[in-house]
């Protein structure tokens, strides 16, 4: 006989999956209709954007030179002798003015030479003043042996002087011709050497303004190669030095940076057109001069397919201040940045912009791939000319997160957008604060 319990498990094990599949059948009904579309939606998916709009945009391409002065002179000895005077404290890295005496050699010696030709030169017209009374003397002796002569020939004629009396006034008129010749030309002879002797005293007298060395403009000493008490040979280097006045900076830009600034402020622009600024990175804070075009180089650079583009800064050592702005030195690797005019157009983060194309929020608030044409790409900004206008509101999130079709909620950066109108305006903005990469295309800084 079955034990109680044993049935009233076995009543349960039967009983209660019944009840399950008949209440499965009452409530089927409750489950015929399927979800609302409304409760399935994902909602949309927030993005980074900017709204298009024209800025103040100064386009400009940056390139990188070391400096060099505009001009090297070296103080070479053009007279032999001793180091007699010195200017004061004269050594490497000392700035000297324009006019400065640097160095004096001994010139004893071109003295003496050039006593020696004044005596000379004097001797010769004493030798003249001689010359010329006896040249005078000379000529009375001419006259009277032609009047003799003359009174021959005419008692020759009459018959009444003899042939013999002829001839002797003839030779004593020749005699007498050729003594005035004679000295006539000792004057010409002393004449011609006294040139010459004046010829020597000229070369003496500018040896001796070289004995003196002076400086023919502003210059900084790079190395000093003589000293005071030391014999120097002529064309021996004395001293070494730069100019102050300007320097100048060859700065390599790749052709096809510049093309687009040119373009931009329409036909006929010239690199010479661009406005030029040279700026030193400095720890906190960096260091800029106005300069100016000198010229473009003629070559393009092989490797690198670049030009070079020489700008000079005009008295970099009025512009130095000690601690705050440094003078440029020889060596010295600065930036260079070539500026078009300012103007009004729309500028775009570059990295909103990747293989030709860039998204865009729709009306409908989806996302949409827009083609878009680059007029100037210049470090992190870029200048649309095709495929953008004022208004759209284009994505900068990482394209990882926004996929083409998804629907989305527009969230402005402003702090984006800031800093693209700063380095538009050629300022040095901040980095952005808001999240995302830049993961910007590559190109010269615009600063």
């Amino acid at each position: 006989m079955a034990k109680p319990t044993t049935v009233i498990g076995r009543a349960l094990a039967f009983s209660v999956p019944a009840a399950l599949g008949i209440g499965a059948v009452l409530y089927a009904g409750a489950f015929r209709s399927l979800p609302d579309a409304s409760s399935a939606q994902r909602p949309p998916t927030p993005v980074r954007v900017i709204t298009v709009a024209p800025i103040e945009l100064v386009p400009s391409v940056s390139g990188y030179g070391a400096v060099e002065p505009v001009r090297e002179w070296r103080a070479v000895a053009r007279v032999a002798g001793e180091v007699v005077e010195m200017a004061d404290g004269l050594a490497a890295g000392q700035i000297v003015t324009a006019g400065t005496p640097l160095f004096r050699i001994d010139d004893s010696d071109l003295r003496l030479d050039l006593a020696g030709v004044d005596a000379q030169i004097a001797a010769s017209e004493v030798k003249d003043d001689t010359i010329g009374a006896s040249l005078a003397l000379a000529l009375s002796d001419l006259e009277l042996a032609r009047g003799d002569l003359g009174r021959q020939e005419q008692l020759s004629r009459q018959g009444a002087a003899t042939q013999a009396a002829l001839d002797t006034a003839k030779r004593q008129e020749v005699s007498a011709r050729t003594k005035v010749k004679d000295l006539e030309n000792q004057l010409l002879l002393n004449a011609a050497e006294r040139a010459v002797l004046g010829t020597q005293r000229a070369r003496l007298e500018r040896a001796l303004g070289f004995a003196e060395i002076r400086a023919p403009y502003d210059l900084r000493i790079t190395d000093l190669a003589a000293d005071l008490g030391q014999y120097v040979g002529s064309g021996q280097t004395l001293l070494s030095a730069e100019g102050t006045e300007a320097v100048e900076i060859a700065a390599q830009f790749p052709i096809g940076r510049i093309g687009p600034l040119l373009r931009l402020m329409g036909e006929g622009a010239a690199v010479t057109d661009l406005t030029a600024r040279v700026t030193l990175p400095a720890p906190g804070h960096a260091v800029s001069w106005p300069a100016t075009i000198a010229r473009v180089g003629d070559a393009i650079a092989p490797q690198t397919q670049s030009v070079g583009v020489v700008v000079r800064v005009s008295d970099p050592l009025s512009k130095s201040a000690a601690g705050k702005r440094p003078p440029l030195r020889r060596n010295m690797v600065v930036e260079v940045q070539l500026s078009a005019p300012k103007r009004d157009t729309l500028v775009v983060p570059a990295e909103a912009v990747r293989g030709g194309s860039a998204l865009v929020v729709s009306a409908e608030a989806t996302l949409e791939t827009r083609p878009v044409e680059i007029a100037l790409l210049s470090g992190e900004i870029a200048v649309p000319a095709k495929g953008l206008a004022a208004g759209d509101l284009l994505v900068i999130t990482d394209p990882s997160v926004a996929v083409p079709g998804m629907t989305v909620k527009p969230v402005e950066d402003k702090a984006r957008k800031d800093e693209i109108a700063a380095l538009a305006s050629g300022q040095n903005a901040a980095p952005a604060k808001t999240g995302g990469g830049k993961g910007g295309q590559g190109g010269e800084a615009s600063k």
